[in-house]
């Protein structure tokens, strides 16, 4: 994003004269500035969206973390509660003996 901001800057400045090129891959080729313009227009457009959407994503992917370490954390307190009583009463009842 930030190279296309730059890009469309310097395009800006540039007048309706000057030479415009573009990349075609390792060639760059002459273009018309308002072609250019629309391009790197349209590719900023896309960038700001995938940007969106990547936030939205982000944010989704976080609260389901969320709920799974919740779950987790749950299952451990349950687990040593359960544990810690069953291993208090088998320690305490010791070996007998016969006699």
């Amino acid at each position: 994003m930030v190279e296309t901001d730059r890009a469309l800057q310097e395009l800006k400045k540039a007048s309706s004269d000057d030479a415009i090129y573009k990349n075609a891959g390792s060639v760059l080729i002459k273009a018309k500035k308002e072609d250019v313009l629309k391009e790197l227009e349209e590719k900023k457009e896309l960038s700001n969206t995938r940007v969106m959407v990547l936030g939205k994503q982000e944010t989704r992917v976080k609260e389901n973390l969320k709920e799974v370490e919740n779950k987790i954390n749950e299952m451990i307190r349950t687990m040593q509660a359960g544990g810690s009583s069953s291993a208090g009463s088998t320690g305490s009842a010791g070996p007998r003996s016969l006699g």
